[in-house]
């Protein structure tokens, strides 16, 4: 069932399913809360209370907003976390959302118990000529490019298909054609391009400060990259040492979820077992 919150500046949709430790699941850009469909069953079928958000400008979340960056989500993830009592949460981010989870972790540190960060973005971006030549990374920052310059939803339709390379979903056809429709309501497109101008530099100016426990999930054949593993590597090594962990899955692209849910399902589970006994 479809719940909303009132923040600064607009409303939020999310749904709450299972109950128990909250964990919070944060889709990235272009997307919505049914990012998550195969995973949060799973996650309250294990014990927990498991909500699922609309970022702002997506799913079912209002569509216009004063600024798109980051550090405006992981406020908008706190107040979620606040409204649904206080914590503490396990924050799960994908992509742009990964980064948000950073800062709301950092900035506060009593509501987040743990961080998962699927394909994040969290570090200051930079390309070298060597990852040019790299056909993957090449073909899937020009259709990225060319969706957040013309607005094209054409484009976005053709980078999804280099971000789940192999394996899809039972329901892709579906799939698609839900973020298709989501995206030709008025404002959603200028969410997604406004998300895409955003730098994860306020996300990696956070890294340092973090306090609990993070587990970093790469796809090996993510096109977002030319190195995922290189990426992921950097993220753990800007965190405090002993917090980060980095896994990678072979053969996913930019959605991991997507892909594999059962093996991110186990991640997170083994990774806050882990963090439990350590406890």
């Amino acid at each position: 069932m479809t719940e909303h919150l009132a923040v600064d500046g607009g409303t939020l949709a999310y749904e709450v399913t299972g109950s128990g430790p909250l964990i919070v699941l944060a889709h990235g850009m272009g997307d919505s809360r049914a990012a998550y469909r195969a995973v949060a069953p799973q996650l309250a079928a294990a014990g927990y209370r498991v909500a699922a958000v609309d970022l702002r400008g997506c799913g079912e979340s209002d569509a216009d907003w004063p600024q798109w960056s980051r550090t405006a989500i992981a406020g908008d993830l706190t107040a979620l976390i606040r409204h649904l009592g206080g914590g503490p949460a396990v924050l799960v981010g994908h992509s742009i959302s990964g980064g948000a989870a950073t800062i709301a972790a950092a900035r506060e540190p009593g509501l987040i118990s743990a961080v998962v960060e699927l394909a994040p973005f969290t570090r200051k971006q930079s390309v070298r000529l060597a990852d040019l030549r790299v056909r993957r990374f090449r073909r899937g920052m020009a259709r990225l490019l060319g969706a957040g310059v013309f607005g094209s939803r054409s484009l976005w339709r053709s980078y999804l298909d280099l971000a789940y390379p192999g394996v899809r979903p039972a329901d892709w056809d579906e799939r698609i054609a839900r973020i298709d429709a989501l995206l030709r309501e008025p404002g959603r497109m200028k969410a997604l391009r406004g998300m895409g101008r955003t730098t994860p530099a306020d996300a990696g100016a956070h890294l340092a400060g973090v306090r609990c426990p993070v587990l970093v999930v790469m796809g090996t054949q993510d096109p977002d990259w030319a190195d995922p593993h290189a990426e992921g590597a950097a993220i753990v090594d800007a965190l405090p040492p002993g917090l980060g962990h980095l896994k990678m899955i072979e053969g996913a692209g930019h959605y991991p979820h997507g892909q594999f849910p059962d093996r991110v399902v186990a991640l997170v589970l083994a990774f806050l077992r882990a963090d439990a006994a350590r406890a």
